[in-house]
């Protein structure tokens, strides 16, 4: 049997980049342009349909309120630091949607098809079926989404774009990817070969570093809460 540490380790990194949300640099910024308009066929979109878009280590979400706009929640320090919409409008670089991140600012903007999915598969309505009969009527969702246009707060695990699409859809804020993370952790701390593996690291800390508390408390007292905890 595969020891479930390390493949419990490598998700739970996975997970924590999954909310982050870490997407590809927006043209100018030395990335791959985004789709020309019309790249994608918003025909069979429809006012209020929930959109996924999966990435590598990741699925982003949004809402359509048609005519080629989504609306979505993305992490950005800009709103912050300025009241200049047009600024504001301008596609989110990695530096803003991490500042975003660390500062736990938001905003709920309405961008093209094309700027949201960023060259990806688009999935409709993939949640329904997870909700069967509480899934609002379109026109209440992309209602729910607009009102809701604007800066708003951020959490990695309490407030993200699934977070948004779930409420604005569903009726009430819900994501999975939050609670697979959240497993993941709990898994770990249960394993009690994840306190030998932290005493290890701690020790080797100790000797490549030296003895100081910045590497013997660390040593101390995770294998310790580890240890309470599993």
């Amino acid at each position: 049997m595969k020891n479930p540490v390390p493949q419990a380790a490598s998700l739970l990194l996975e997970k924590l980049m999954l909310l982050v949300h870490v997407r590809p640099l927006p043209a100018g910024s030395g990335g791959e342009p985004p789709p020309a308009p019309g790249y994608y066929d918003t025909s069979c979109f429809k006012r209020g349909d929930l959109l996924e878009v999966p990435r590598t280590l990741f699925i982003h979400f949004g809402i359509y309120l048609g005519e080629n706009r989504v609306a979505h929640l993305m992490p950005d320090i800009l709103p912050a630091l300025t009241g200049d919409r047009r600024q504001i409008q301008q596609v989110v670089t990695n530096k803003r949607l991490i500042l975003g991140v660390i500062t736990k600012t938001a905003s709920i903007r309405v961008d093209t098809v094309e700027d949201f999915a960023y060259g990806g598969s688009i999935l409709v309505n993939h949640m329904d079926r997870l909700f069967q009969d509480q899934v609002l009527s379109s026109e209440e969702a992309a209602r729910r989404a607009e009102k809701l246009v604007g800066t708003t707060a951020y959490s990695l695990l309490w407030n993200n774009c699934e977070h948004f699409v779930t409420y604005c859809r569903y009726g009430a804020p819900v994501s999975f990817q939050t609670d697979k993370f959240c497993e993941t952790v709990k898994m770990i701390i249960r394993d009690q070969r994840s306190v030998l593996a932290s005493v290890l690291v701690g020790l080797a800390s100790i000797v490549c570093l030296g003895l100081a508390p910045s590497t013997t408390l660390p040593t101390i007292f995770i294998p310790f809460f580890l240890w309470m905890a599993g």
